[in-house]
């Protein structure tokens, strides 16, 4: 049995789903957070030591695992040690990018990013920022983390509303998450990304499971939701941490950060082997 077991009908369904015909499931995940722990330094992050091992004996198993990932497509490839693993795909950027099989595509930013690359550090001054801000240029968005600071949580909200303003000014959107807000091109998300890897493949999957971590998954669960909705059956998996709940409160299954995530595949790879 997987465990831990779902705590609703409808994951339970899902689960039920999967274990029934795994060779149509589409299991997708979250990068940080879910795969890999959160860190201090962004360029310090690496999966979970067990994640590219158990995503390498799931990947047979099932129809397709994917990762969808604010992260540039690449960089999740090399922070993952996923380089060489069939079966997967990894869309990063929130979906603009993809890599499956050591090929990448990517389309060219927009000319929004370049002009928030260059007011950037400028507004930040003027704003007051603490020096411990950290801004992790992305190619295609930069996200500007207050995790170093003194006062993380102050800073946050602090930069939230002027980074909007920013955003706004140059077509971008933000994308707030764990002590990080994200100035990102729009018209994509995670449940956009997750409908256009279903669509790809061309046939109606089994069931779909997402797991993430922080609020930019949340358009991932609901996708789930509207793919429930159509007759498909889905599972919603939650990283728990203290710094964001709101996805515990949606989840079908709650676990204990990355270490959780790799332990509930394990379990999954041992019920369907």
């Amino acid at each position: 049995m997987i465990s831990p077991p779902a705590t609703t009908a409808a994951g339970a369904s899902g689960l039920d789903a999967i274990r029934d015909n795994p060779a149509e499931a589409v299991l997708g995940f979250d990068f940080d957070g879910t795969l890999a722990p959160i860190v201090a330094d962004p360029a310090a992050a690496r999966a979970h030591p067990r994640a590219a091992p158990t995503l390498a004996r799931l990947a047979p198993l099932v129809g397709s695992l994917v990762i969808i990932t604010g992260r540039p497509a690449a960089t999740a490839v090399e922070y993952g040690g996923f380089d060489g693993l069939d079966g997967l795909v990894v869309l990063g950027q929130y979906g603009r990018e993809r890599w499956e099989s050591g090929v990448l595509t990517a389309p060219e930013p927009p000319p929004g990013v370049a002009e928030v690359r260059a007011k950037l550090p400028e507004v930040l001054k003027a704003s007051g920022a603490p020096p411990e801000t950290y801004v992790e240029d992305k190619g295609q968005a930069l996200a500007v983390h207050t995790r170093r600071c003194a006062e993380p949580e102050k800073a946050f909200q602090r930069l939230r509303g002027i980074m909007a303003a920013l955003a706004e000014r140059t077509g971008l959107v933000v994308e707030p998450g764990r002590y990080v807000l994200e100035l990102r091109p729009p018209g994509m998300d995670k449940g956009q990304a997750l409908r256009s890897h279903l669509a790809e493949r061309g046939r109606a999957p089994s069931a779909v499971l997402f797991a993430g971590d922080d609020l930019g998954d949340l358009a991932a669960y609901d996708a789930i939701e509207a793919l429930r909705a159509e007759g498909v059956p889905g599972v919603k998996v939650c990283s728990a941490s203290t710094e964001v709940t709101v996805l515990a409160e949606r989840a079908d299954v709650t676990v204990d950060g990355p270490e959780g995530v790799v332990a509930f595949l394990e379990s999954m790879i041992n019920d369907l082997s």
